[in-house]
């Protein structure tokens, strides 16, 4: 999230949970208050409006946010104008059970889901001028209206940094048992290329040097394009026209699908040197049989043969992968078989997840439900292996020259903070001015979570 900016007016403050998309939607919800008078504040404490972004994806996401709501409206009471602070829930938890929310939290005056967005300052308004009437509950708003919402975002007034978040695909229709997405984000819902290119001039305009278009299910990506023969663009084909716009050195897009790489996007890994090698590639179970009860759609095989592929393609490819350990039914057999695939594909990073029920999601209604001990034993077992990769793979660029781009100043003076094109965090000494600038460094060490490197 940006910097507080001085207060000129009615005064927000975001708490975002969850993914990146969480994070782009929490900066384009900012973008879009501050057309309507809001400044970001430093904190709920001096706030006249509190946005909660949440994300439903782990089964204490609710509990979460009740909380926050309890110590929302403590403050409220201690504040002597409290009664006219704002409190709105944003993003899949309200998407999900904002009927349940309004009716256990009345401090949440607004209840909005991810696709009502632009309805923020219509909703803020009107929240506003109840306060001053009677008493009454707050605002639903839970629609599923893609194309309305990014049409009705305004552009973005300044660039976030040298790197930018670019939502291109929301939604999902693959319907993972154990997964929310389609049920709070909705069916799969491409942006226009027209309205994407535009969107990645403006932020190469104002400095940003690599891009990270998301998705649900990116690579599935499907956008209008009437220049295109078939009259829509899939990825690979966005992916080529964005590495035209001068600027733009780095593009990244997560979160991927195994069934969704498509031969133009296998060779869009060799043929643009702007497509970082670096792809986030979640299978969740190294079991055929898990991988079945989960709806994925493939078996474990098909995953290593794409990687493998991807390699022979782009032979400095790293990977990146998501893994649930637990899932209704696993035996130790089929845990034993993810460990055996982690060994076999190596990973250069991972998310790691004990599987948690999804009020509404197949896998939720399981009987063979695996006891807790058993998840937490087994994703310590996980984790040290994913854990011993990474580190491995870290070590691999010892002595190594790589180009880092500069994100951030560090902690210590005369310190900034970069990413490799592998997503490795690097830190060297370096004068600030080299911000937003993609230099070669000597990686000279390495730490339990980033890189040591010396600017050559």
């Amino acid at each position: 999230m940006t910097e507080p900016k001085p207060n000129l007016g009615k005064r927000l403050h975001v708490k975002t949970y969850g993914c990146q998309m969480n994070v782009y939607d929490s900066e384009r919800m900012v973008d879009l208050l501050e057309q309507d008078g809001y400044s970001l504040s430093h904190g709920p404490e001096d706030a006249d409006l509190v946005l909660i972004n949440t994300c439903h994806i782990r089964e204490k996401a609710t509990e979460k946010l009740f909380s926050d709501l309890g110590r929302l409206r403590d403050m409220k009471v201690e504040r002597q104008d409290g009664e006219q602070v704002l409190v709105a829930v944003t993003g899949c938890v309200a998407q999900a059970e904002g009927d349940e929310i309004l009716r256990r939290a009345p401090v949440a005056d607004m209840v909005i889901g991810p696709q009502s967005y632009h309805r923020l300052p219509e909703l803020a308004a009107r929240a506003r001028q109840r306060k001053s009437g009677p008493s009454a509950p707050g605002d639903l708003a839970a629609d599923f209206e893609p194309a309305a919402k990014f049409s009705a975002l305004p552009e973005r007034r300044e660039a976030p940094g040298p790197t930018a978040f670019l939502t291109v695909q929301e939604g999902c229709d693959k319907f993972c048992a154990f997964c929310v997405v389609p049920y709070t984000r909705g069916a799969e819902f491409s942006r226009p290329v027209a309205a994407i290119l535009a969107e990645a001039e403006r932020l190469a305009e104002r400095g940003v040097r690599e891009i990270t278009l998301l998705g649900q299910n990116v690579n599935a990506y499907h956008g209008a394009a009437p220049d295109h023969p078939t009259g829509a663009a899939r990825l690979a084909d966005l992916a080529y026209r964005l590495a035209k716009i001068k600027g733009v050195e780095r593009i990244r897009y997560t979160t991927s699908h195994p069934n969704d790489m498509t031969d133009d996007l296998i060779a869009a890994h060799a043929d643009l040197p702007q497509l970082m090698p670096y792809l986030h590639l979640p299978v969740q179970s190294g079991s055929d049989k898990i991988l079945a009860a989960m709806n994925r759609r493939h078996a474990a095989s098909d995953y290593v043969r794409l990687v493998e592929r991807l390699r022979r393609t782009r032979p400095d490819l790293a990977l990146s992968g998501d893994f649930i350990v637990g899932f209704p039914g696993e035996t130790e057999a089929d845990f034993q078989a993810t460990l055996d695939l982690i060994a076999e594909v190596s990973y250069a990073s991972a998310f790691s997840f004990k599987y948690s029920r999804r009020p509404g999601t197949p896998a939720a209604t399981e009987t063979e439900q695996v006891p807790e001990e058993v998840k937490s034993e087994r994703l310590v077992r996980l984790n040290d292996l994913l854990d011993a990769q990474r580190a491995a793979f870290n070590a691999s660029k010892l002595g190594q020259t790589l180009d880092v781009l500069f994100e951030r100043v560090g902690r210590h003076e005369g310190q900034l903070i970069g990413r490799t094109p592998w997503l490795q965090s690097v830190w060297a000494e370096a004068d600030p001015s080299l911000l937003g600038e993609v230099r070669p460094v000597a990686i000279i060490d390495q730490g339990p979570n980033s890189l040591v490197g010396r600017l050559l």
